[in-house]
């Protein structure tokens, strides 16, 4: 994101919350961050932040569908949240197509609407299972 698109974004959440502290309804300037990336359609202020940075990490961006395996397990989905971790890690977060099952015991099971990983630059994710195998891995 352009330094001048995050400071315009910035300033449009102080004068909300100028506004709203003139109407006599004053809130904090995270409260006001918050209001601001709600009413652009995003879940928070760092959700908005990712998507008005663009296309991070593996070429991802918000909304993307994306395909891989989580625990072993193929999914699919579409790019819920996404930040950065630091210059080399991208955590991220898909909303899945179909729930996935994380157990592998036959007894019983756990399944899971998303998941969350942070993963390098090649698509792999950090975590590891005890086998070595990537907990994610984008394809």
């Amino acid at each position: 994101m352009t330094t001048k698109l995050l400071k315009d974004t910035k300033a449009q959440a102080h004068r909300l919350a100028e506004a709203l502290k003139r109407a006599g309804q004053p809130v904090s300037l995270s409260r006001a961050y918050e209001l601001t990336a709600q009413a652009a359609g995003h879940a928070d202020w760092n959700t908005m932040v990712a998507a008005l940075k663009g296309p991070v990490g593996q070429g991802l961006a918000l909304g993307d569908c994306v395909r891989g395996r989580y625990m072993g397990q193929p999914v699919s989905g579409r790019v819920h949240a996404l930040r950065r971790k630091g210059a080399e890690y991208l955590e991220l977060e898909i909303a899945l197509d179909k729930p996935v099952d994380v157990v592998t015991s036959p007894a019983f099971s756990a399944l899971r609407r998303r998941v969350r990983a942070t993963i390098g630059a090649d698509g792999r994710s950090v975590g590891r299972r005890s086998d070595g195998v990537a907990h994610f891995e984008l394809t």
